[in-house]
């Protein structure tokens, strides 16, 4: 297998859940319903603030010089990210303290394939859809400096996803390598995706699409 192989495969066998994840249903379930610019923002500047977290712990303790280099580029990215929307924001966001159930995931992780494959890729994947339903909130607001500040961070997160590809390459030896990067890119899918199913379920949505 290869970097490209590898995308497709974990696409495919998370079509379903991709999908639904870059409906117009997830901003409902990342802002439990308000969909209001700081709401927006808000669950914007979580999730940059939970990766910024997550790929600085990593970057602390990883024994791979090439890994740990990117684990650092992208904790500084995230971080940028991060101070770019609460510049957007009016009033101070209080960030959380503990992680999501995704990045919770994620911590978890001390191998390094698994690291690159679920925090890079598996993650990478599901945060261009999160753009992506950001940037068409911002258009539909017919506010085009928001939805021009979420297409630099999509631009950036989609690198930072190639980046991984690029490194799995050079980690992955053996088939047995790359079967366990696909299982932790597939989980963590699964993992965003179950918790965006909760929280549609606590405000009594169908995450299925409507046929």
């Amino acid at each position: 297998m290869d970097a490209d192989a590898f995308r497709d495969a974990v696409e495919d066998a998370k079509q379903t859940e991709l999908d639904r994840l870059g409906s117009s249903k997830l901003l409902i379930a990342l802002t439990e319903a308000d969909l209001s610019e700081p709401a927006v923002l808000r669950a914007a500047a979580f999730s940059e603030h939970a990766a910024r977290e997550t790929f600085s712990e990593w970057a602390a303790d990883e024994a791979v010089d090439s890994a740990r280099a990117a684990f650092e580029s992208t904790a500084e990215q995230e971080a940028e990210h991060l101070q770019r929307v609460l510049e957007r924001h009016d009033e101070d966001i209080e960030l959380p303290d503990e992680p999501g159930p995704m990045h919770a995931y994620l911590r978890g992780r001390d191998d390094t394939i698994e690291r690159v494959a679920a925090g890079m890729v598996g993650r990478g994947v599901v945060s261009l859809r999160t753009h992506t339903q950001v940037i068409s909130f911002f258009i539909n607001e017919a506010d085009p400096a928001g939805a021009d500040l979420f297409r630099d961070l999509k631009r950036e997160t989609d690198a930072t996803l190639t980046t991984g590809l690029d490194l799995l390459d050079d980690l992955c030896e053996s088939d047995e390598d790359w079967e366990r990067a696909q299982m932790v890119a597939e989980y963590v899918i699964q993992v965003a995706y179950d918790d965006y199913a909760d929280g549609l379920a606590e405000l009594g949505v169908d995450p299925k699409p409507l046929c």
